[in-house]
């Protein structure tokens, strides 16, 4: 019985004491284990907290940018950050997305948004290269950082991007992902998105790239600033081969084919904007214009501009070369080229961007001088005026006003046309009075001039200050047959997502000059260039066009035209200081035709519109004589005097109105 008891005894103290020695462990164990689980949520709570909603990756939070594309669609320029277009990764060729995959994440597809052989590979390659040499981060957590996270290296911020991985992993498939890093990633020279350096660097979308280019862009990321082909093409290309050589490894492309594009001598283009100052005055004329379409910009554009590369590089030389910085002659210029439609292929404001940004094309009101006279020979033609004829070319007064010839030179019997070529400005002087200053100004402003217009007869001469854009679009309107020119530079404005908010409907073909009349002054702006005054701008082609020169040479310009191509050089000080002996027909004459030379080159010979169709004479013409002193009528003053001592006043509101009335009425915005 004792026994028994005994070994009741012991059975029970054996079993107690199992459970008095594991109970409490298993307990403690239960207790840490429910307070890690505690923990741990609480961790991922807290990492979590402020984590941005994933529907937002395609839509991150950023500055918008402005890329800037030429007439043939190739990069220009980008304002802000530059983004380009969104690509598809299915409209790629197939080896740009092999290729960062090949080298940034080879076990992209295998992976479920981490990769811990992976990252286990790169802590061994590193350690036995004894440098940096592969990153252990997969392109969904590279997409979390790009998209949602500072760059601090801490690891808060790792155990963060990791769970926005594996969440983007949840929500997104693999292409996806690879599209919304291909789009994202910066790739140097600040663009962001294969498009936008595939352009940046190369002047083509992604989906034109090549092999070699495609590798190129494929090893930026690791360090885009100094891997960019444009500061460092060695290494570049050097990052390039290795991409192939594990594109190869990956099974994605032949030895052969690495081989060949390893060959490949691609050229990075170098666009206008760097270096050459010139463009940002373009740029930003366009910025005004893309406002103006589409008020508060919120998104990054892809602007399609009307910018012709090679002429905005011969502007920027032949302005560059026809500013000496001598004493007495001009310290700046401006030119400004466009198509007989208005699309401008040009554009520079000044010598140097860097030293000013006032753009002296497009903000600038100086005075036209002669070149203004333009508006006096087609109000002049419209009222029945034949280049053929005469007029009295000598002195003139008009009241207290005495108008004469630059030098003092007089020709006596002239008809209109010499009249025109050889600028005398008393026979301008009487056309304007015998039409009245009110036809002047109406055809300046059907010809597209806004500014305001003084009315008195020293319109004539180009008193009244206007802009060297309105102007050469008024002498495109005669270089277009008589149609309405309205100057632009923006073709198409798209989003990211290919939107567009907004596209040019087309020029129109609404006459505001007859066809008779283009045939008369377009006869004597032939002739000004042929034999005139502005014969230093005669071209191997037929040119037409006119010299301007303003008191004590201020202001001295050449505008003018050939069949294909319009543009007006202006030459000056910005302070308004005379300039020495310079005049319409030299520096700005010089500028002009060094510009079209090169911009005209490998373009075919083709007349002026109406040069040799003027209408015949109707009726034999005796000399006119000259004017003599007559009343001062209300409605004209000279432009020294006061304009309320006659009552005639600024012509401000109905030209602005006029002008604003052709835009609305003839030109069409689409898409907004």
């Amino acid at each position: 019985m004792g026994s028994a008891g005994a070994k009741r005894g012991k059975r029970p103290a054996k079993g107690g004491g199992r459970r008095r020695g594991w109970g409490p462990l298993l307990r403690i164990g239960l207790i840490v284990g429910a307070w890690g689980m505690v923990l741990l949520i609480a961790g991922l709570a807290w990492l979590a907290w402020d984590l941005p909603g994933i529907e937002t990756a395609g839509t991150a939070d950023r500055k918008p940018s402005m890329t800037l594309l030429s007439k043939d669609d190739s990069y220009l320029v980008g304002l802000g950050e530059l983004y380009g277009a969104a690509v598809d990764v299915d409209a790629l060729p197939a080896f740009v997305p092999q290729a960062l995959v090949a080298v940034e994440d080879r076990r992209f597809y295998d992976h479920g948004g981490l990769d811990p052989r992976g990252f286990a590979r790169a802590i061994y390659v590193n350690v036995t290269a004894g440098a940096f040499v592969q990153g252990g981060s997969t392109i969904t957590q590279q997409l979390a950082k790009n998209l949602f996270l500072t760059p601090e290296r801490t690891l808060t911020r790792k155990l963060r991007e990791a769970l926005l991985a594996l969440w983007l992993e949840r929500k997104y498939d693999k292409d996806d992902i690879l599209e919304l890093y291909l789009n994202r990633v910066y790739l140097g020279a600040g663009a962001y998105g294969i498009d936008a350096a595939a352009r940046r660097y190369f002047g083509k979308p992604a989906a034109e790239i090549g092999l070699w280019e495609a590798a190129v862009l494929a090893g930026l990321p690791k360090a885009p600033s100094r891997l960019a082909p444009t500061r460092n093409p060695d290494l570049a290309a050097e990052r390039a081969r290795l991409v192939l050589s594990l594109m190869v490894d990956e099974g994605y492309i032949t030895q052969k084919q690495a081989d060949a594009a390893r060959r490949d001598t691609v050229t990075v283009v170098t666009p206008p904007g760097d270096g050459d100052e010139g463009l940002r005055y373009f740029a930003d004329m366009v910025t005004d214009e893309v406002q103006a379409h589409l008020g508060f910009i919120d998104r990054d554009l892809l602007v399609k501009t009307t910018l012709d590369p090679a002429m905005q590089q011969a502007a920027f030389d032949a302005l560059r070369k026809g500013l000496t910085r001598k004493p007495g002659q001009p310290e700046q210029g401006a030119i400004v080229a466009m198509t007989p439609g208005g699309s401008v292929r040009a554009l520079v404001g000044g010598r140097d961007y860097a030293e000013s940004q006032f753009n002296r094309a497009t903000q600038a009101l100086r005075q036209p001088g002669s070149a203004f006279k333009l508006f006096v020979f087609l109000a002049a033609a419209e009222a029945g005026i034949h280049p053929d004829d005469r007029y009295t070319d000598g002195p003139i007064s008009i009241g207290d006003w005495s108008p004469g010839n630059y030098g003092d030179r007089y020709y006596g019997d002239v008809t209109v046309r010499e009249a025109a070529a050889r600028s005398l400005n008393s026979v301008a002087v009487q056309l304007a009075d015998r039409v009245g200053p009110a036809k002047v100004i109406e055809a300046a402003e059907r010809l597209g001039v806004g500014s305001d217009l003084r009315r008195d007869l020293s319109i004539a001469l180009g008193t009244s200050e206007v802009t060297l854009m309105e102007l050469t679009g008024a002498y495109a309107t005669m270089a277009n047959k008589g149609l309405a020119v309205w100057p632009h530079a923006v073709r198409e404005i798209t989003d990211r997502q290919g939107n567009i908010l907004y596209r040019r409907a087309g020029d129109g073909e609404v006459r505001v000059v007859d066809a008779d009349a283009v045939a008369s002054v377009n006869d004597m702006l032939a002739a000004a260039v042929e034999w005139g005054t502005g014969k230093a701008a005669r071209l191997d082609r037929p040119a037409a066009g006119k010299t301007g020169t303003t008191q004590d040479s201020r202001d001295a310009l050449f505008v003018g035209f050939t069949a294909q191509l319009v543009a007006g050089v202006w030459t000056g000080n910005d302070d308004n200081s005379p300039m020495r002996g310079v005049t319409g027909g030299g520096v700005p004459a010089r500028i002009w035709h060094d510009f079209m030379l090169a911009a005209n080159k490998g373009l075919p010979k083709q007349p002026i519109p109406g040069v040799g169709q003027v209408p015949p004479r109707p009726a034999p013409s005796q000399p006119v004589a000259a004017a003599e002193p007559q009343r001062q009528d209300k409605g004209w003053a000279p432009s020294f005097l006061p304009k309320s001592w006659f009552g005639g006043g600024s012509s401000s509101s109905s030209s602005k109105a006029h002008s604003d009335k052709w835009k609305r009425d003839n030109f069409e915005k689409v898409g907004q």
